[in-house]
């Protein structure tokens, strides 16, 4: 297997799209920092070939292949194998609930010739040559047959666990051993070792059932064969003598069951007859009946006189007149009685209110007047109080003042001096103004309060006059509607007759309803009366009827207790002499039920001599049962002494199958089979470990062993033996790479397909390697790789080495996705 190109889309730390382009590519580097996702690049090319990858630990585990915020992750492996170019695509999908299943896995086989950049628009039918797989199962049955190698073996042969082999290279005999065992996969001897030691036990448990079986089946020899076979002889005869006897049997049966139908026959007619008997209450139904014909007659009679007398009622009623018309009226003289009795009182109390609105309207016109004469008062004091402060300032003036001069206010000049007031006349005026203004105050108070008494008596007044207008236009009305029609007291007895009439009415109504309830009455008793007299006649013609088969006499329909009387008297007769002849049946029963008992006690015992109870009401069915069972027992001996030799040769197999698993498992313990193995892997590893070693280091080095010990011949120092712990770094790597190489070959060897190695690929750490040892380590791998013989890939993030390999796949992580470039050749 040779890959050819890997396109990788939502794979692990691939988020992105990406693809890597191994044309014309042998011998390549996949270089980056540690955790770049070199070793994802494997990783990929392993989960297309096979759907799991060897670090995961566990073939079931996908999820791992998908990003962790991808729902898709797709991988498709373009790839060769002897000369034929395949393409190979694995899609893995998370759905809703978080569960990852692989939604597609397909191999195809390419057509010759075909350019993969056509792989970029879609391949078309004509660029498949065959398709090889279409489901995941079929998928890795056609890589196994298309690559020749089993997952196992491709991880150990392919990806080449060269830490293992510098560990075995070093490790110690016993060591060594174990790790050969995991390197080529040799513990399946101990596997079929176990298993052929379970199959050993499990055989020698089934052996111990067999012999339990074997033993109970004691039973069923010869002499136990003979006597069920000697059973069935003594059982068919007894089935021929039943045979024989049966038809005496059944017809002795049969006569004695018609002598004992007769006879219950006769007892069942003599219980009939003897059961027809003269009801008591026979002669009274018919009287009852036509007394209740009678009181349903009356009572409908009656019915009849209450109707007209409520329809004659009825019709006064209605020429009565209607008294809603007439209590209408009625209600009109009352209303013009209060009305005319109110008009007087509604009178009297517009004259009181024009009068109070009358004294209202004088009280507020003379506190009106009171008002402005106080408010004129009030005017004069202002005055007046001016007039005392310009006094007032005129004294203070007059010493000032000289006669002659001019006065300094008016600038005339002054002929007399102003005499000089005892008292000042301010305070007098403004006393006398507060007075004149609390009396125009009071005043006005007094103008507004008979102001509100006033308005008081305006509504007082409206509302007084408007319900004497609104019981004259009341009055007026009521005049025009009382115009022609009758007094009062005519009104009122006209009401009282009708009320007179309505309550006869009502009183006739429920007489007509106690009467028609009557007839209800009379007609159920009547219903009843008539019921009982049926139910009478048809009890009387279910018992004729039940003995027309003795031909009783015809019956008087017309008298019921006639018809019973006739009908017992001719019962009675008939009983009597049925009764007479009963003792001659009897007697023919008895006969033959002797008859049937001579029979069943020959049929007794002949089942008796064949040790078998008495029979039952079918001898016949019951021997052929016994002939049955013991045929039965004769196939069920003969069965079990034929599964009896099939235990014996079933033994003899599991006997076998124990004895070669005891062997096996013996031959296949570790101190010998195993040992044996690994010596002969161990020498055939080391001769074609030793074969490349010898051309990975141009002839200097051969690789042997002796007694579980490696050692390397130095041809370069005169074929001198060298301890393999004594070997450098780069001599410790070519031995190692020689071991995983030969491992390689040996395992594609012993694939049940046809293997093709056409590449390899070291994921090997060179971190801790000093100059000297990774230039040995590049020669070795650029010696490696110049044999054309397959594709030589290396994984390592040390930039000294990668410079030194032609074609570099440059693998880079940033916080979105890994992404890979190729650089060189």
């Amino acid at each position: 297997m040779r890959p050819v190109r890997l396109d990788l889309d939502g794979f692990t730390v691939f988020r992105e799209p990406t693809t890597v382009d191994f044309t014309d590519t042998d011998f390549f580097a996949l270089v980056g920092p540690t955790g770049s996702g070199k070793s994802t690049v494997l990783d990929a090319i392993c989960f297309a070939l096979y759907g799991t990858v060897p670090r995961w630990g566990d073939r079931r585990a996908i999820a791992n292949a998908l990003a962790p915020s991808a729902a898709e992750a797709r991988v498709r492996l373009i790839f060769e194998s002897v000369g034929k170019r395949y393409v190979l695509t694995r899609v893995v999908r998370r759905d809703a609930k978080g569960a990852v299943t692989t939604k597609h896995a397909g191999l195809e086989m390419l057509a010759p010739g075909l350019d993969l950049a056509k792989l970029e628009f879609g391949l078309e039918a004509g660029d498949i040559a065959e398709v090889l797989a279409g489901t995941p199962g079929e998928v890795d049955t056609a890589v196994l047959t298309v690559v020749g190698l089993p997952y196992e073996q491709f991880t150990k042969c392919v990806v080449l666990p060269q830490g293992e082999f510098a560990a075995f290279l070093h490790a110690k005999p016993a060591d060594r051993q174990k790790i050969l065992v995991n390197l080529l996969g040799l513990d399946v001897y101990g596997r079929i070792r176990e298993r052929a030691t379970a199959e050993g036990n499990t055989a020698e448990t089934k052996l111990k059932v067999l012999d339990d079986q074997l033993r109970s089946l004691s039973d069923i020899d010869d002499a136990a064969l003979s006597a069920a076979t000697g059973r069935v002889t003594a059982l068919h005869g007894l089935a021929t003598a039943v045979d024989t006897l049966a038809p005496q049997l059944a017809d002795a049966g049969r006569l004695a069951a018609q002598a004992a139908t007769a006879l219950d026959a006769l007892d069942t007619e003599i219980a009939r007859l003897d059961a027809v008997a003269v009801p008591g209450e026979a002669a009274g139904l018919a009287a009852a009946d036509a007394d209740a014909r009678a009181a349903v007659a009356g009572a409908q009679e009656a019915v009849r006189a209450a109707e007209e007398h409520e329809e004659k009622l009825r019709g006064e009623l209605q020429a009565a007149g209607d008294a809603a018309a007439l209590r209408r009226l009625l209600d009109r003289h009352a209303e013009r009685a209060r009305l005319a009795a109110e008009a007087s009182t509604i009178t009297a109390r517009v004259a009181s209110a024009s009068a109070v609105h009358e004294q209202a309207s004088r009280a507020v016109a003379a506190a009106r007047t009171d008002a402005s004469d106080a408010r004129e008062a009030l005017e004069a004091a202002r005055a007046a109080y001016q007039a005392a402060v310009a006094a007032d300032r005129a004294v203070a003036l007059r010493p000032h003042l000289q006669v002659g001069e001019a006065c300094p206010v008016c600038t005339q000049p002054v002929r007399e001096l102003p005499s000089v007031p005892h008292e000042p006349a301010v305070a007098a005026a403004e006393a006398a103004g507060k007075a004149a203004r609390k009396r125009s105050e009071a005043a006005d108070h007094v103008v507004e309060e008979r102001d509100k008494a006033l308005r008081e008596a305006d509504r007082s007044l409206a509302a007084v006059r408007a319900q004497a207008e609104q019981a004259a236009a009341r009055t007026q009305e009521l005049d025009r509607e009382l115009d022609g029609a009758p007094p009062a007291e005519a009104l009122q007895r006209d009401l009282d007759g009708i009320a007179k009439l309505g309550k006869a009415l009502d009183r006739a109504i429920a007489d007509v309803r106690k009467a028609r309830e009557a007839h209800r009455t009379a007609t159920g008793a009547a219903e009843r009366a008539e019921q009982r007299l049926r139910s009478a006649w048809r009890a009387f013609d279910t018992a004729r009827d039940g003995l027309a088969a003795f031909g009783p006499p015809p019956a008087n329909r017309d008298d019921l207790a006639d018809a019973w009387s006739t009908l017992h008297g001719w019962a009675t007769g008939e009983a009597g002499r049925r009764r007479a002849g009963r003792p001659a049946v009897l007697d023919e029963v008895g006969a033959a039920e002797r008859r049937v008992a001579g029979v069943r006690g020959e049929l007794a015992a002949r089942f008796a001599e064949a040790g078998l109870p008495a029979p039952g009401a079918d001898p016949a069915r019951e021997a052929a049962v016994a002939v049955e069972r013991a045929e039965a027992a004769v196939r069920r001996i003969e069965e079990r002494r034929a599964d009896a030799d099939k235990m014996r040769e079933q033994r003899d197999g599991l006997a076998r199958d124990a004895q070669v698993a005891r062997a096996l498992a013996q031959h296949l313990r570790a101190d010998r089979f195993e040992r044996w193995l690994l010596a002969e892997a161990l020498d055939t590893l080391v001769e074609g470990a030793s074969r490349t070693l010898r051309e990975l280091s141009s002839g200097q080095y051969d690789l042997g062993h002796d007694k579980g010990e490696f050692f390397v011949v130095d041809h370069h120092d005169a074929g001198l033996r060298r301890a393999v712990r004594t070997l450098s770094g780069g001599e410790t790597f070519q031995a190692s790479l020689s071991l995983a190489l030969a491992l390689s070959e040996q395992l594609a060897g012993l694939s049940a397909a046809s293997a093709s190695l056409e590449s390899i690929v070291l994921d090997e750490g060179f971190g801790t390697l000093d100059t000297a040892t990774l230039d040995t380590v590049a020669a070795t791998l650029e010696t490696l790789a110049a044999r054309g013989d397959r594709m030589v890939g290396v994984v390592t993030h040390v930039g000294a080495l990668a410079e030194r390999i032609p074609v570099r796949f440059e693998v880079r992580k940033d916080a979105r996705s890994a992404r890979i470039e190729r650089a060189g050749l």
